[in-house]
C-alpha cells in the first residue's frame, strides 16, 4: 500500500468513527451532556469528517496530487485531526477547560495541510491550463 493510499484507509476509518460519534452524540449524549459541551463534541465530529474526506481524496486520487506536497498535507491532516478533534472530545467528556488551549495547535496543522495541498496543486493547474490553451487536451 502506498503512503497516499494509506491516507485513504485512515480517512475511511476517521469517517466511520465520525459517523459513529455523531450517532452516539445525537442518541446517547444529548440527555447526559451539558448543551455547551455537546456543541463542542459536535464541532469535533464535524471537523473530523471534513478531514476524513480530504484524506479519502488523497488516497483515492493519488495521481491527481503530484509531488511530495500531498504527502505532507496528509500528515498534517492526520496530526491536526488527532489534536484538534481529540482535544475537543476530551474537553466535551471531561469538562476540563484548559484542553481548549490545545485545540488551536491542531487547527494550525489543519490550516497548514490545506495550504500545502493548495500550493502543491498550483503547478498542475498551470500545466492543465497550458494544455487546454495549446489544444493538446481537447
Amino acid at each position: 500500500m502506498t503512503r497516499t493510499c494509506a491516507f485513504g484507509a485512515v480517512g475511511a476509518t476517521l469517517a466511520f468513527l465520525g459517523v459513529a460519534g455523531g450517532a452516539f452524540g445525537t442518541h446517547l449524549l444529548e440527555a447526559r451532556m451539558a448543551p455547551d459541551l455537546l456543541e463542542i463534541f459536535d464541532t469535533a465530529v464535524e471537523y473530523q469528517m471534513y478531514h476524513a474526506m480530504a484524506l479519502l481524496l488523497l488516497g483515492v486520487f493519488p495521481r491527481d496530487f503530484p509531488g511530495r506536497g500531498p504527502l505532507w498535507a496528509g500528515r498534517l491532516f492526520v496530526a491536526g485531526t488527532i489534536v484538534f478533534s481529540g482535544s475537543l472530545y476530551l474537553l466535551a467528556f471531561t469538562g476540563v477547560r484548559w484542553l481548549g488551549a490545545v485545540t488551536p495547535v491542531g487547527g494550525v496543522c489543519l490550516l497548514a495541510g490545506w495550504t500545502v495541498l493548495g500550493w502543491s496543486l498550483i503547478p498542475k493547474a498551470r500545466q492543465d491550463a497550458a494544455s487546454v490553451t495549446s489544444g493538446t487536451n481537447a
